[in-house]
């Protein structure tokens, strides 16, 4: 029977492994795509839940950007570096919670469906850790997921809950609606823009 603790890297791995990934992208997102045109190069950006998403790392890396990915799966880690070995240095095995950075601090953390894998009881944790790797007035930017789902994960987001996660250290700077979101996700994408306060 398959691991039903979304907590866990044998979860996904497992998922990895038979390729049942609906949250994967065949292209670079439209809004990721507009964004790396106006954002500066040589930012240190961070992606946590990488997973298999070479098409973001390579697009942010071509951007001319320090481009940092962590995720805790093995089997999703090994693909990744296979297929991009060009930045296999900057993937690393390991638990965004617990992982030494050592004194790297990043400008921009993006987010693609690593939010939403993990239940809410741990958004606080993602928040404040999230807080603390970016550098001041840094940037949380990326795909956050609302609406409602009978059998997460994906964990959606309310209105509400947004704004009692990211309140307390964040000021949200753009939310426009996702121009091509996955059938996994049911239009309910969201491309917000939170600076660190």
């Amino acid at each position: 029977m398959e691991e039903r603790d979304s907590t866990k890297p044998d979860f996904w791995s497992h998922r990895y492994a038979v390729g049942r990934t609906p949250w994967q992208m065949d292209h670079v997102p439209e809004q990721l795509r507009v964004f790396l045109q106006s954002l500066e190069p040589g930012r240190r950006v961070l992606i946590p839940g990488c997973g298999e998403d070479f098409r973001a790392i390579e697009a942010f890396h071509r951007a001319g950007h320090q481009v940092t990915g962590i995720d805790f799966s093995p089997v999703a880690v090994e693909s990744i570096k296979k297929t991009l070995p060009k930045v296999s240095g900057a993937i690393v095995l390991g638990d965004l919670f617990s992982y030494n950075f050592g004194a790297a601090s990043f400008d921009l953390v993006y987010e693609r469906s690593f939010l939403c894998s993990l239940p809410p009881r741990l958004w606080n944790d993602y928040v404040a850790r999230v807080a603390q790797l970016l550098v001041p007035h840094g940037m949380l930017a990326g795909f956050f997921f609302y609406g409602n789902d009978p059998d997460p994960p994906p964990y959606p987001l309310t209105e509400a809950k947004a704004s009692e996660l990211f309140g307390g250290h964040f000021n949200l700077r753009k939310s426009a609606e996702v121009t091509d979101s996955l059938p996994i996700y049911d239009r309910n994408e969201k491309w917000l823009e939170w600076q660190l306060r």
